[in-house]
């Protein structure tokens, strides 16, 4: 049997966990370019960019994962692919704000 950590690894092969990890970073690091903690500090950045790119990523990874036929994991993964998609518009409108 396979271990949990050897498909995080390998892009060719699906994996949820890796989806779900590359959409925390993406989360963590849009905030911190966007100025938070600081309410007084957010501010625009141009590399807001690439954690929107990585979001992108996140959400394709999570995409992968679903399949054919409806089950609870499937809704599992479709809440994870709107969470996603939060993401990548919040990073986009950090990338957009003043």
């Amino acid at each position: 049997m396979e271990q949990l950590g050897t498909a995080f690894f390998r892009l060719r092969q699906r994996s949820l966990l890796r989806g779900i990890v590359l959409a925390v970073v993406a989360f963590a690091v849009s905030l911190r370019l966007g100025g938070f903690p600081d309410i007084n500090a957010l501010h625009s950045s141009h590399w807001q960019i690439f954690a929107a790119l990585v979001a992108f990523w996140a959400m394709v990874e999570t995409a992968r994962c679903l399949g054919r036929r409806w089950t609870l994991y499937y809704a599992g993964v479709l809440l994870l692919l709107y969470t996603d998609l939060m993401i990548l518009a919040m990073a986009v409108v950090l990338f957009l704000y003043p």
